[in-house]
């Protein structure tokens, strides 16, 4: 569709200035000139065509130079498109000059409008190539953790094959009363496989239920009697052997302290006897429950029969086991992390079941706010700023033997400074029997050494 600007004899050469840049910039254009016959110069006209949008733009554009601008009503419709005649009356040269360049000007700064509302560039086809989002060209991933196309299929594929169904017949009124029904991963190719001690043993007996025995159910539809060769009621993580003449598919292990709140993981597992469910969420907490007690807290879906299922990463490593669920709320889901998991199974190898070292203390782990608070109350209170506080020394305990007194702020363990409970209980894990140094702050910033022996816990206690 084009227009026609009429301009008089004196801006004859602003025009062709202008003829020069629309056929340049804004597509074809067509001029003609009149003069008189005598060879005297003339008003006289040159016309030049412009397409509808460049026509727009120089509207818009010279706005303010342009004198009697008048639209008359009369429009016409050749074959060539549609017509409006626009006659601008005659302008000094200088003028006509200062017209052409601010509109040629205008024409270079925007000659990006016509490029990108031309109708010559095609729209992106549907089949066009678009990068996968969280990868780059060599389909590697941007970064750790990152959230790929297939990230979680290619993780369920290399952890699926290892989850298995765990069914146990319970015997509430009877032997054959009904029907436990959980999930495990194999984690060894000997047919070593992580589950819930909930889904293998009686809680009200504490005892292993169906004379240790339980059915296991693989991927590929392959049926096992399983052995239940440990459970620790604590942590809730047992251990399950099958026997196999060949190779079973084993999930790897990676590492819980690698995780951040934020972090994709996959929730596997065999839920209602549903086998390959698949879930996905996200990390928010990485130690809930206290300090003998820990669990990774996720968004990932699980219901009845995901306990003891495996909690992938991205990587497909397993790194928790779903233990449970908050029925209450949507989106809470909680799992014993992989790194105290390996450190059950450890020690049920090396003891049959799992040490825990006792001292007889309650703890409180200090920081800046709760050390301003305790020293409002008590200007006596030590200066440290952190340490662990003994509020409460259980009588005739490890700790009450050692000369432990409330009030005590613990502030090295076994020569070590200390910053939290968690350090405490992490150096003492494996020294049940031997003497430990202890040093200790009271009132006035006494200083205090002390030798402890950490005891077996009991369970029952």
């Amino acid at each position: 569709m084009f227009r026609r600007l009429l301009t008089p004899r004196p801006c004859r050469s602003a025009a062709t200035g202008l003829l020069a840049l629309t056929a340049f910039y804004g597509g074809a254009a067509l001029a003609s000139s009149s003069s008189s016959s005598d060879g005297h110069s003339h008003p006289s006209n040159v016309a030049v065509s412009i397409s509808a949008p460049l026509w727009q733009f120089l509207s818009s554009t010279s706005e303010l130079f342009l004198r009697d601008f008048t639209l008359p009503s009369l429009f016409s419709s050749p074959p060539g498109g549609f017509s409006i005649k626009h006659r601008i009356l005659s302008l000094p040269p200088f003028s006509s000059l200062l017209v052409a360049f601010l509109i040629g000007r205008s024409l270079v700064l925007n000659a990006g409008f016509f490029t990108r509302y031309s109708s010559t560039s095609p729209l992106p086809d549907s089949n066009s190539y678009r990068e996968p989002l969280g990868k780059n060209r060599n389909d590697a991933p941007c970064c750790p953790g990152c959230l790929g196309r297939n990230s979680i299929a290619e993780a369920a594929a290399a952890a699926g094959p290892a989850v298995v169904n765990i069914s146990v017949v319970q015997g509430l009124y009877g032997p054959m009363f009904g029907k436990s029904i959980g999930s495990g991963t194999i984690i060894d190719p000997d047919g070593t496989i992580l589950t819930c001690a909930h889904c293998v043993a009686d809680f009200h007996s504490m005892r292993r239920v169906s004379k240790g025995k339980v059915g296991v159910t693989l991927q590929d539809g392959r049926e096992f009697e399983g052995i239940v060769v440990n459970a620790d009621f604590l942590s809730d993580i047992a251990v399950v052997k099958i026997q196999s003449k060949t190779p079973l598919p084993a999930a790897k292990l990676g590492s819980s302290s690698k995780l951040r709140p934020g972090d994709w993981v996959i929730a596997l597992g065999c839920p209602l006897s549903l086998q390959n469910t698949i879930t996905s969420g996200i990390v928010s907490d990485l130690g809930l429950g206290g300090v003998r007690r820990e669990y990774l807290q996720t968004d990932c879906a699980i219901n009845e029969g995901n306990s003891g299922g495996p909690l992938v990463n991205l990587d497909g490593e397993v790194v928790g086991v779903n233990i449970m669920k908050v029925a209450a709320a949507d989106g809470l889901s909680f799992a014993v992390p992989i790194d105290s998991v390996i450190k059950i199974v450890e020690q049920f190898r090396k003891n049959g079941r799992v040490v825990r070292p006792w001292l007889g203390l309650k703890m409180l782990d200090l920081n800046e706010m709760k050390i301003a608070q305790f020293k409002e109350k008590d200007a006596s209170f030590p200066d440290v700023v952190k340490g662990v506080l003994v509020p409460v020394v259980t009588p005739g305990s490890p700790a009450d033997r050692a000369g432990f007194r409330p009030g005590d702020v613990v502030v090295e363990f076994d020569g070590k400074p200390v910053g939290g409970i968690k350090e405490i209980v992490d150096t003492m894990e494996d020294q049940v029997g031997k003497p430990l140094k202890v040093l200790v702050k009271r009132a006035n910033n006494k200083s205090v050494a002390l030798t402890v022996v950490p005891e077996e816990a009991d369970i029952d206690r």
